[in-house]
């Protein structure tokens, strides 16, 4: 069984990779941009104002003109701005959803890359006591060595006899072999502990930490539980998924885009003020002489040159069919991961229960042949093999266990079933 600590260290480790990953961040930063377009979007275009200055003053009758202000605010055509805004809001709301999916992914990674370092260290360790096993059997072999000389020069003073020779010759073969495996098993180990290294990097790399930091692992590892029946998971998938949710998110903000671009191609509407300085004309005996003058204007833009809108309609459009494709594409693509996680799922199944029987079976069949190698001479060849099988059935439980874990993390991911927030 798991202990509680370890998997608490799992737990422990995707809310540091949560916080940490450069990913994950950088996913974050995006979303928190994208929020603020909405208001920039959602904004009036700026107030232009202008001030003209006569270097000579303009003769009226009222007086002479000696300066000119004018200010002019913008409206676009009713809705542009709130069609604007929504599509923001849609886009943002997309980048969140690639935030979730994204986090989602980092979790399996960390999970998936745990159990490979859990695979590794038990490989290790059973290989470790393999070697122990066959220092063992090496230790038989060179006694029945020595047996066989001890005995050899009796036996060869009879006329006609080789049985000393044979045996003699026998037991240095068997303890050759036995020192072969024992150099093939210090290599594997050798080599687990490489692949472990590179591993132990990765895994650090999710957490966003040095390199050689350690990793918690357990002494042993259990099943874990699916929440959720099989049959249940491919329809979870497709309502919860975050990249189904930014793909139809993405497909709203073009709705919204084609309403907006549509109204951009009618007329904007402009209110303001004009303003006159004008300053008292000697001669001029006007009532008005020397009074400022204020004239309310009214403006308007002409989108007379209509192929641009109808272009941007037009890409709209075709933008909206095309992110219809990719949901459908997106949308296999997720069943196909579906059935593959749930062909490791059952697959992994099988194996735990079958190792589990084969291994107990090997390691009798191994106790048995040891006790006959050390007292009749068994032959070792079949005691090298039962010892292997033992080493192979012990990983492959190991394996499956792991194997099996690392499936129902990656049918979590698939529908969206967030352990850490």
């Amino acid at each position: 069984m798991i202990t509680v600590g370890a998997q608490d260290s799992l737990s422990l480790y995707m809310a540091i990779a949560a916080k940490n990953n450069p990913v994950v961040l950088q996913k974050y930063y995006e979303y928190q941009a994208a929020l603020q377009k909405v208001p920039q979007v959602g904004s009036l275009p700026d107030p232009e104002f202008s001030m003209g200055v006569f270097l000579s003053p303009m003769e009226l009758v009222s007086g002479n003109q000696i300066a000119d202000l004018r200010l002019m605010q913008m409206f676009p055509w009713f809705g542009t701005l709130k069609h604007a805004r929504d599509e923001m809001s849609m886009m943002a709301n997309a980048k969140y959803e690639a935030l979730r999916d994204t986090k989602l992914q980092v979790f399996y990674e960390v999970q998936s890359n745990w159990y490979d370092l859990f695979k590794i260290k038990q490989n290790i360790l059973i290989s470790e006591k393999n070697i122990e096993i066959l220092k063992t059997i090496e230790r038989l072999a060179l006694v029945k060595f020595r047996s066989a000389n001890a005995t050899g020069p009796i036996i060869q003073a009879m006329p006609g006899s080789s049985m000393g020779k044979s045996a003699g010759v026998s037991s240095l073969t068997d303890l050759y072999r036995v020192q072969i495996e024992l150099s093939d098993l210090a290599n594997n180990v050798a080599l687990f502990k490489n692949q472990q290294t590179t591993l132990t990097a990765q895994f650090n790399n999710y957490l966003n930490r040095p390199v050689i930091s350690a990793v918690s692992l357990p002494d042993s590892l259990s099943a874990e539980v699916l929440h959720v029946p099989l049959e249940a998971i491919s329809d979870s998938m497709l309502l919860n998924n975050p990249m189904m949710d930014m793909l139809q998110y993405e497909q709203k903000s073009l709705v919204s885009r084609k309403k907006m671009v549509t109204r951009m191609g009618y007329p904007m509407i402009g209110l303001g003020v004009n303003y006159s300085v004008v300053s008292q004309a000697e001669m001029s005996i006007s009532d008005m002489n020397g009074k400022d003058m204020i004239m309310p204007m009214v403006a308007f833009t002409l989108p007379v040159y209509r192929k641009k809108y109808h272009a941007m309609q037009a890409e709209a459009d075709l933008l909206m069919n095309a992110a219809a494709q990719n949901y459908a594409a997106s949308a296999n693509n997720l069943k196909t991961e579906y059935y593959q996680a749930v062909q490791l799922y059952q697959d992994a199944q099988r194996r735990i229960t079958l190792y589990a029987s084969q291994g107990l079976l090997a390691g009798k069949s191994l106790e048995i042949m040891m006790k006959n190698f050390a007292t009749s001479g068994a032959d070792l060849t079949d005691l090298l093999r039962v010892q292997q099988q033992t080493l192979d059935f012990e990983y492959r439980k190991v394996e499956a266990v792991a194997d099996f874990n690392k499936a129902v993390a990656w049918l979590n991911r698939l529908m969206a079933f967030q352990q850490i927030q």
